[in-house]
This record gives structure tokens, sequence and C-alpha cells, in this order.
């Protein structure tokens, strides 16, 4: 029986160059946007409030990618899969910290989970776009 296995972490470095990239995008699309990326047990490692971002969508960005990472999954991805089931997403969507909708997708690298970017403050679809920009920019993609 095994007892301990070596696991992959995200650096701080990463995490800043992700949320930096997210925020980068949202100015190149003309939005402005607040990025967060945590660690693979969705503490905080990076956030990044761009400039004339909402500020509730900070807590809306740390809150997708916290569960990204708690779900491995995307939050738009997430939220499709349990909208057949509305009184499990009621009860899901119920509890603190989860956001069911796009703009947050887990990061993983070697197809261990290791953190989650959640991006806030434009569209759903402008969010995720930026949430992909982070990942390429630490050289990953959605796995």
């Amino acid at each position: 029986m095994e007892v301990t296995r070596a696991s992959l972490r995200l650096t701080a470095a990463a995490a800043h160059k992700a949320v930096g990239a997210a925020v980068e995008k949202a100015i190149e699309l003309g939005v402005a946007v607040n990025a967060c990326v945590v660690d693979a047990g969705g503490n905080p490692l990076a956030f990044l409030r761009g400039d004339d971002a909402f500020l509730p969508s900070g807590k809306i960005a740390r809150d997708k990618a916290y569960t990204a990472a708690g779900f491995n999954a995307a939050t738009g991805a997430f939220y499709e899969a349990l909208a057949g089931e509305p009184a499990v997403l009621a009860g899901i969507t119920g509890q603190p910290g989860v956001a069911a909708f796009p703009g947050g997708l887990p990061i993983r690298a070697d197809g261990e989970l290791i953190g989650g970017i959640g991006v806030s403050g434009a569209s759903a679809e402008e969010d995720e776009i930026c949430a992909r920009s982070g990942l390429q920019a630490i050289g990953l993609s959605e796995q």
C-alpha cells in the first residue's frame, strides 16, 4: 500500500504571471476584470484587480477559481452538468464560495490538478477567454 506520493505544485511566480495575462487579455478585449489563482487546496496564490474592474467581481473571481479547483472542472461545464438536476445545483451553488458559471478553469499539469484560475468582471464568455489566456501564459491549456 502506497502511503505517500510526489505531487506537483503551482508556483507563486506562475500564479502571478497567469493573473497578469488574464487582465492583459481583458484590456485587449476592452473590458475590466479581476483575476485570481488558487492552489489545489483552494488557497489564494495571486490576485489582480484590473483598472476599473468592479469591486464585487473580486470575490466572484476567487469563487470561480476555488470552484474550478475544488471540483476539478471548468465552472461553465460544472453548471451545464448539473442543469438537469435543479435540486443538486441549488444545493451545491448555495454553498459558500461556489460559483457555477463560466470564467473558472482548473489548472492541471501532467494530468494532475494543481490549482484553479477565476476571472470575473466582463461577460461570461470574455471571463473564460481571459482565464484561458492566463493558462496559456504559463504554458498550460485545458487538459
